[in-house]
């Protein structure tokens, strides 16, 4: 007798961002404890879920472009609804309006601009910064770190975190380049993506030595490249460079670049961030 086949197991990324469709409009998902973060589950994921919504309707038009998350409050690791509606759609471009659900509150809203690219003149006037490759440098710890750590490769190349250094001082920069791809090694798509521009560490955690409590308000992440171009990079380190412009009054910004492989810029990502003293 033959054996049943075995079926493969979701990547951690993927049983993460499963969401099941309840109607056209609302869909229900849940993150594990996997990708937990000091107060709820990492935000990246959480993005990732709402923008999984959208790619998962049937009224979807195009790939991704733009997405703005704004997080009103913490989410529970219990299970949430989606609400995912478009609102205008264009011949070339479409606009989403989404909200999470929870315990009879909406602690998260998003927009997201979906379009379909047409061939035309193209250039990329950023320079990729010119770094060694991923293999000449030590993964991080995440041990004494939050759990959705361990769920990604991240090797800093420069700018880690200044309370966690052998000599903890206070930096003049915000500044940080780092290799990171998801763990296991995952194929790029843009879920996966949007979640890999929220893997920076918090610019105060660069700038001081003492740890503090934090909380993203808004994030904001353009997508450069279609699917196809996602595709090429298959599960290859993204190079990541993030610095912030302003801290001021308990909140910073933080601008941060994602490159692929081939020298492209697949993706930047800006947030505003709450910190405590």
């Amino acid at each position: 007798m033959e054996s049943p086949a075995t079926v493969p197991a979701l990547h951690p990324l993927d049983a993460a961002t499963t969401l099941e469709a309840l109607s056209d409009d609302r869909f229900q998902g849940c993150i594990p404890p996997a990708y937990a973060n000091f107060i709820g589950p990492f935000g990246g994921v959480l993005a990732a879920c709402l923008l999984r919504a959208p790619c998962m309707h049937e009224r979807r038009l195009g790939d991704p472009l733009a997405i703005t998350v704004n997080f009103g409050g913490p989410v529970a690791q219990t299970p949430f609804e989606i609400h995912a509606r478009p609102t205008i759609t264009n011949r070339s471009s479409q606009h989403w309006a989404l909200e999470l659900h929870q315990d009879g509150s909406i602690p998260l809203t998003a927009t997201a601009v979906f379009a379909r690219r047409r061939e035309t003149w193209s250039a990329q006037e950023a320079a990729r910064p010119e770094v060694a490759g991923p293999g000449h440098y030590p993964p991080i710890d995440s041990r004494d770190l939050p759990a959705w750590v361990a769920n990604y490769d991240i090797r800093v190349i420069s700018g880690g975190m200044s309370f966690l250094a052998d000599s903890p001082r206070a930096q003049d920069s915000s500044e940080t380049l780092l290799w990171a791809r998801d763990l296991p090694a995952r194929p790029l798509d843009f879920p996966a993506l949007l979640a890999l521009s929220d893997v920076f560490f918090p610019r105060i955690f660069v700038r001081r030595p003492t740890f503090v409590p934090v909380g993203t308000i808004s994030l904001s992440t353009y997508f450069h490249a279609d699917a196809g171009e996602l595709a090429d990079q298959g599960d290859a380190h993204l190079l990541c460079r993030a610095r912030g412009k302003r801290f001021h009054n308990g909140y910073f910004d933080h601008s941060g670049e994602l490159w692929g492989a081939g020298g492209a810029l697949l993706a930047t990502t800006h947030q505003v961030v709450y910190y405590k003293e």
